[in-house]
């Protein structure tokens, strides 16, 4: 597992605060189909590679923005593969490997290992019960890899409270919740790394000391995100429209901006 340079002008963490798997603003990437449906791994890896350029820090495969739920078990590893291969070997390539069950979480984290996935990023199991197994089996699987937790409640309520994160076998966690209080009480009382999910609170997160952002709106706003982060209120108003809609419209939304910009085909499973 490699680990990159913090982003000059962004947030250095604060006292007590472990360095976390990256620092700065990566990408929840989407997982691009073709008109058949398909997956097309070669034309994922090349937006990663894209978006690398643009200076996100890490690259997410096979979350929810990437229609994880959609997809079979050889195209998660197809997709790892892709962008592994695509983007520099200082990047790290965090693979989503969430499921309802510790055992499922488990096969996914191995399978991911396998292909190349330098960390794992899992939500909790559906009611949140037993956290300390579930991460345990998922920490298990990864090795020597770390592992972030999710707390993502409108993918898997309740999610994981703060005060539970220290005990848990991961290496910090990605908080999706875009609540503020949340965030400070994270930032307040949690000393592993906090990656926000949410780009409506990149103005907050960065400044007062998050490790960095794992976001969807990266994939067309990586620029603005990644100053928003830094501290730029004025970046963090400009991605405001595009924050909103694609949160109502989730990744069908978020395709459908980037395909008017890029031309990438806009089909969902979803």
């Amino acid at each position: 597992m490699s680990e990159s340079s913090p982003i000059p002008g962004t947030g250095q963490g604060r006292p007590g605060a472990t360095t976390g798997l990256f620092r700065g603003v990566g990408v929840a990437l989407v997982t691009i189909f073709g008109d058949d449906g398909e997956t097309d791994p070669g034309a994922t890896g090349k937006l990663a590679a894209d978006l690398v350029a643009r200076g996100m820090q890490a690259v997410l495969v096979n979350g929810s923005t990437g229609e994880a739920a959609t997809l079979t078990g050889p195209e998660r590893i197809a997709l790892i593969e892709a962008v592994r291969g695509a983007v520099p070997p200082g990047t790290p390539v965090i693979a989503g490997t969430g499921a309802p069950s510790g055992r499922q979480a488990a096969a996914l984290t191995a399978d991911a290992v396998r292909a190349g996935a330098d960390a794992v990023l899992a939500f909790p199991p559906p009611g949140s019960r037993d956290l300390a197994g579930y991460y345990g089996a998922v920490a298990a699987a990864a090795g020597d890899r770390p592992v972030l937790a999710y707390h993502f409640p409108r993918v898997s309520a309740p999610g994981v409270p703060v005060e539970a994160l220290a005990g848990l076998p991961v290496a910090g966690v990605k908080d999706s919740s875009g609540d503020p209080d949340r965030l400070l009480d994270e930032l307040a009382h949690y000393p592993g790394a906090t990656y926000v999910g949410s780009s409506a609170v990149l103005a907050l997160a960065g400044p007062v000391g998050a490790a960095g952002a794992i976001l969807a709106l990266a994939n067309i706003e990586p620029e603005r995100c990644a100053a928003a982060f830094a501290g730029a209120a004025a970046a963090q108003l400009a991605i405001a429209g595009r924050h909103l809609a694609a949160r109502r419209g989730g990744p069908a939304e978020l395709k459908k901006m980037l395909a008017a910009e890029s031309g990438i085909p806009a089909v969902t499973r979803q």
